[in-house]
Order: C-alpha cells, then sequence, then structure tokens
C-alpha cells in the first residue's frame, strides 16, 4: 500500500480525488449538456429531419447504456480502471469536433460516439470514485461530486446561449461551431485534471484497501439484484422531462424560455438534494453500522415519483408546474447519488466495474421504456400515463419492503 499506509494521508488524499473527479464532470457536463442543447437544432441547420434527430439521439443513449455492460466486466476483469477512464473522457473529443463538420452524417457519428466514450468510462470512473468516498461517507462524497456534476450541466447550456447572444458570427451554422469550438478549453482542463488524478493514485484498490471493513465476497449478491429490480420498477414509473416539458408547451401552459427556466430550477434541487440525500445516507449507515443501513433512505423515490404525475398532468397551472420540478429534481438527484454510493456498498471491489455496469444498463433500459411508453401513452390520453406511472411506483413499494427485509437481514448479520 506504500504513501497510503496512513489513514490520516489516505482521508487527504481521497477528499483531493473526489474534488478532482468533481472538476472533470463539471467540466465534461459544461461539453456535453451544451451540446446536448443544441444538437437537435445543430443537425436539423445541416439538413436532417426530426426523424433521424430522433433515432440518432436513440441510438447514442442505448449505447450509452447497453455498453456498460462490458465496459464494467473488462474494467473489473483487467482492472484498467484508469485506462477505461481516460479513454472513455478522449471521447469527449467529439463534441468541439462537431466545429468542423459540414454535413450531418459526421456531426451524428461525432454525436453517438461521446455517447460511446461515456459508456466505456462510466463504470470505471465510478469504481474510481467509490474507493475514495469510503473515506467520507459514500454518500456524501457521491452527493458532492453530483452537486458539482449539476453545476456544469446549469453552465453548459450558457456557454450557447452567450455564442447566440453577444457572438457576431452572421448565421445560425457559424454561430453552433463557434459555440462547439469553444468546448476545446474545457476538454483542455478536463484531460489535464483526469492525467493528474491518475498520477496521484495510479491504483485505486490501495485507496480502499487502508479502510477497515468487513470481509468481503466475490459475487454480486441477493442485494443488490434487489436494488437493481427496485430501481427498474420505480425508474419504469418515472416520468421524464421531455414529457412533462412537451406537456407543457402542448397545453399553453408554459412558454419555451419558462419550460427552460424550470429545467434549471429542477437541476439546482438535484444538486442541492444530493448533498442532503447522501448525508442522511450516511447517517443511517451509521446508525446501523451496516454498509447496508443507507438503503433505507431509497423510500423517497417511488413516493415522491408517485406525486409527479399528479402535479405534473392533473393540475393545469405554473405553479403546480414549478412544483413538479422541485419533485422531479428530488428524484433525480436522489437517483443519481445513492445508486452510486449503494453499488459502493453492497458490492465487492472486485465486482464494482460490473455491479456499476450491470445496475447502469438496467436503469437506462428502464429510462427508455419508461420514456417510449409514456410518449405513445400520452397520444392515447394522457391518463394513461398517469396510470402506467402510479401502477409502477405502487409495485415498487412492496419490492421495496422485500429489499428493506434482505438488508435488515445483512444488518442483524453484520
Amino acid at each position: 500500500m506504500g504513501r497510503f499506509t496512513s489513514p490520516e494521508k489516505g482521508k487527504r488524499l481521497a477528499i483531493e480525488i473526489i474534488i478532482i473527479f468533481g472538476i472533470v464532470s463539471l467540466f465534461g457536463d459544461i461539453m456535453y449538456e451544451g451540446a446536448r442543447a443544441v444538437n437537435g437544432p445543430y443537425l436539423k441547420t445541416l439538413g436532417a429531419n426530426a426523424a433521424l434527430v430522433g433515432l440518432i439521439a436513440g441510438i447514442g443513449e442505448f449505447l450509452g447504456y447497453i455498453v456498460r455492460l462490458a465496459s464494467g466486466y473488462f474494467a473489473d476483469k483487467t482492472k484498467a480502471y484508469w485506462f477505461f477512464a481516460i479513454l472513455g473522457y478522449s471521447f469527449l473529443a467529439s463534441v468541439p469536433l462537431l466545429s468542423l463538420t459540414g454535413v450531418w452524417q459526421i456531426a451524428a457519428l461525432f454525436m453517438v460516439m461521446e455517447r460511446f466514450g461515456k459508456a466505456l468510462r462510466a463504470p470505471a470512473k465510478d469504481t474510481i470514485l467509490s474507493t475514495a468516498t469510503k473515506h467520507i461517507g459514500t454518500g456524501f462524497g457521491f452527493g458532492l461530486h453530483e452537486a458539482m456534476d449539476q453545476l456544469g450541466a446549469l453552465l453548459g447550456p450558457l456557454v450557447f446561449t452567450a455564442v447566440f447572444a453577444f457572438g457576431a458570427h452572421g448565421t445560425d451554422l457559424a454561430s453552433y461551431k463557434a459555440g462547439y469550438a469553444l468546448l476545446w478549453i474545457p476538454f483542455i482542463i478536463l484531460m489535464m485534471s483526469l492525467l493528474y488524478a491518475f498520477l496521484r493514485v495510479p491504483d485505486p484498490e490501495t485507496l480502499e484497501a487502508i479502510v477497515p471493513k468487513k470481509v468481503e465476497g466475490e459475487v454480486l449478491s441477493k442485494t443488490f439484484w434487489l436494488y437493481t429490480t427496485f430501481s427498474f420498477i420505480t425508474t419504469l414509473g418515472f416520468v421524464s422531462w421531455p414529457i412533462l416539458s412537451y406537456h407543457y408547451a402542448a397545453k399553453g401552459i408554459l412558454s419555451g424560455a419558462e419550460i427552460a427556466l424550470f429545467y434549471a430550477i429542477a437541476m439546482a434541487v438535484d444538486g442541492v438534494i444530493a448533498i442532503a440525500i447522501g448525508l442522511l445516507y450516511d447517517h443511517f449507515k451509521k446508525r446501523k453500522d451496516s454498509e447496508h443501513g443507507g438503503l433505507v433512505t431509497l423510500a423517497v423515490i417511488p413516493v415522491v415519483s408517485l406525486l409527479i404525475p399528479l402535479v405534473g398532468f392533473a393540475l393545469p397551472s405554473k405553479g403546480a408546474a414549478i412544483a413538479a420540478a422541485i419533485l422531479w429534481g428530488i428524484v433525480m438527484g436522489t437517483h443519481e447519488t445513492i445508486m452510486k454510493s449503494a453499488i459502493a456498498d453492497i458490492t465487492p471491489i472486485k465486482k464494482r466495474g460490473t455491479g456499476y455496469g450491470v445496475f447502469n444498463t438496467a436503469y437506462g433500459l428502464a429510462l427508455f421504456a419508461s420514456s417510449s411508453l409514456m410518449g405513445l401513452l400520452y397520444d392515447v390520453g394522457i391518463q394513461y400515463v398517469i396510470i402506467l406511472a402510479l401502477a409502477a411506483e405502487l409495485i415498487a413499494i412492496p419490492s421495496f419492503l422485500i429489499l428493506r427485509k434482505e438488508a435488515l437481514k445483512k444488518t442483524t448479520n453484520a
């Protein structure tokens, strides 16, 4: 373990790594969230139609989750966590490269490459980060990381807002290209930060090794599979923001500017909740003296998710739309923090990349199924969207109780 044998030095280094990865995620989100805000109209400007835009986005999102099964498995198999993380982040170069494209086919390839890169790096990055969060509490560590991540998500679209508002580029196409070109700056900062983190902790397993813990197994536990099942069900009933925003626009409840503002509110709530729920997660772990103790905080997800369609669809007012945005941000902040924290706590280090890959694939498939079904049902009748959401969340409650019972059994036997 070398230089990591001192718990005090290990903790300081862990905090440093968490902050560095927070910076990496902040600048990464500035890049791809900024780009995703305008990728659709950029493709339209290059000559792609709506069907192609939807197909390109769908392929990208599908790859962004399904490839994680393989990347997580091979990251564990080879222990090359940094290789997968650095390679995956290097694919972000495809975002500023969009400034050099002139045809939609090449632009589409770059957009899909960005999602593929995220799939390559996500399990490995989360595994590296999990070894650091063990020193300060997985809930707080991942919550802090999520808050910095969301700051980037807020700042990203502002890059293009500023380019269009203050730039003098003559045409929309020139403005888009100028905005993409600016993203070379965060890319360089991101890659330098990542390289620095690698030099500080070239072998992340040694960082977690100095944290006192109970003996781990070498397989994904029953708790993991119950947790994945619960998350799949509750995500199936989670109303996505595109469906909510489409409803607000279709019914004339909010203007385009107001929809963007309310989304920003949801992102801000996400960041605040991430830290709060992370601290609560760590509190229950400490109180139960068990790595499984924090899973009780998952009760927030189906309960709050139940309220979103009732408030967002059944009450046609701006006040209800604000409330729905806040509720949506609470669920997202809880999902993003607890999912990463829980995998870190209920999977052994030797299987953690695989665990993140399996879980994120299931989560992505649930998001895809939910969005697709709710989009189809919305055209039939909004009441069917509400019924689907309520049915899934009600089924998720007994699923949570089964998970909680298993977690309590682990706590008792600990």
